[in-house]
């Protein structure tokens, strides 16, 4: 497997450190939430949104999706993923584009849709590969220190 910048293979990220990610990319999407959210307020009159109001899930969703999406095609890292050292590639090389990012966040809802299972697997995959990973074709590496 070969890195963005054609190096020789590299670690691949587990399962903990994944979940590390998970953790830190979720806390940052929290405050894109806030933004994105307080941007809606002049058009409900300052009133709060209701929490069964299906187009704000999809509005959140999609700003879920241009998060992770943005970042996948623009370097292989989110905020989350930079600072546990890891970043996004396909199984042949180089980074994901608009194209395979979507197609990553759509088989990673699949993964969170099995109750976390997608993510589970990778404890029992020898090169520690969710489902997502295998559907998509990608891999997260973990990147050499810098010092």
């Amino acid at each position: 497997l070969k890195t963005a910048d054609n190096q020789s293979t590299r670690a691949r990220c587990g399962l903990l450190r994944r979940i590390g990610v998970i953790i830190y990319d979720g806390l940052l999407l929290l405050s894109v939430f806030f933004f994105a959210t307080l941007i809606l307020l002049p058009f409900t009159g300052g009133r709060a949104i209701e929490s069964d109001n299906i187009p704000y899930h999809v509005y959140l969703l999609v700003i879920s999706y241009l998060y992770f999406a943005w970042h996948w095609s623009h370097g292989g890292q989110t905020l989350g993923m930079r600072a546990w050292r890891v970043r996004l590639c396909r199984e042949a090389g180089g980074t994901v584009n608009w194209s395979g990012a979507t197609q990553r966040f759509l088989a990673s809802l699949l993964s969170w849709l099995l109750l976390g299972c997608g993510f589970i697997c990778s404890v029992f995959d020898p090169e520690y590969r969710t489902l997502h990973d295998r559907l998509t074709k990608t891999s997260l590496l973990v990147e050499d220190r810098r010092d």
